[in-house]
């Protein structure tokens, strides 16, 4: 079976956002993640934010550590916490022990359905970027709770070693 590439869909009205993830949502796409995190925080009149993840196949943990910084960037403007819309028990379970009820109200289904979402241009990423971004995502991840502090603690510290090799001090 083929799994579809993973997309990131949008929708803004009314002052709620709705962030669709769909498919194979991996590393390739948190540049996108990124800078909707950069742009939420930013929104006048932002109201509610939605993370709908029902047509998500799967949600790599880079990805995932977006949602979160997505969460964080608008703590505190928000009368409620987002809401995440998850209906598979694998995500449900993956959500459930990252800590994400620490952030996330967790439904199985919206209380409305929103207008029409527009597909998000994916944005291209360099290489060097990816890798500081997958970091970033790692250490979200690991604040938010012991499980994926032990779960992710090789992963950081091996990328935080290829970071210090990719900038040779020069004497």
């Amino acid at each position: 079976m083929l799994i579809p590439e993973g997309r990131i869909k949008a929708a803004f009205d009314a002052g709620v956002f709705v962030l669709k993830l769909c498919g194979d949502v991996r590393l390739t796409l948190c540049a996108t993640l990124d800078r909707q995190a950069q742009q939420l925080a930013e929104t006048p009149g932002l109201k509610t934010l939605i993370i709908d993840l029902r047509d998500a196949t799967n949600v790599d943990s880079t990805a995932l550590g977006f949602l979160a910084k997505v969460a964080m960037a608008v703590e505190g403007r928000l009368a409620e916490r987002p809401t995440i819309i998850a209906d598979n028990p694998d995500i449900q379970r993956m959500l459930d022990v990252m800590g994400f009820a620490r952030y996330f109200t967790q439904v199985e289904a919206p209380i409305t359905e929103v207008c029409e979402l527009c597909e998000l241009p994916a944005i291209p990423s360099e290489v060097e970027e990816t890798r500081r971004r997958i970091l970033e995502a790692h250490r979200i991840l690991m604040r938010m709770n012991e499980h994926n502090r032990e779960e992710f603690q090789p992963l950081v510290e091996m990328l935080e070693a290829q970071e210090a090799d990719s900038h040779p001090h020069h004497h």
